[in-house]
């Protein structure tokens, strides 16, 4: 290979990584991947039920504690509870 070969190659490689990235950024910015699923296991008291993006640095957390929900506002700043004490939904069960 001569060197037009191998400038075209790290050319193509960087562009993938790029496309990567930005892929990446906007499902993040999104909140494309800000749903967790719930917890299936029985004996667990802590959990979070859903994350919810609102900004660039901020999100919302939907916090469970045994059968009582938290609804806390996460940011660069320092975290706030919006919400406390939401009875928590149980959930719903498939019909055969």
């Amino acid at each position: 290979m001569d060197l037009a070969g191998y400038l075209r190659f790290v050319a193509a490689l960087a562009l993938v990584l790029a496309l990567i990235g930005l892929v990446a950024w906007l499902a993040r910015r999104f909140g494309l991947a800000g749903k967790l699923p719930r917890a299936s296991a029985r004996g667990r008291r802590l959990g979070v039920v859903e994350f919810a993006a609102i900004g660039p640095r901020h999100r919302l957390a939907l916090i469970r504690r045994d059968d009582v929900e938290h609804l806390v506002l996460l940011g660069p700043a320092g975290d706030v509870v919006i919400e406390r004490a939401i009875a928590a939904e149980p959930p719903a069960e498939p019909e055969p």
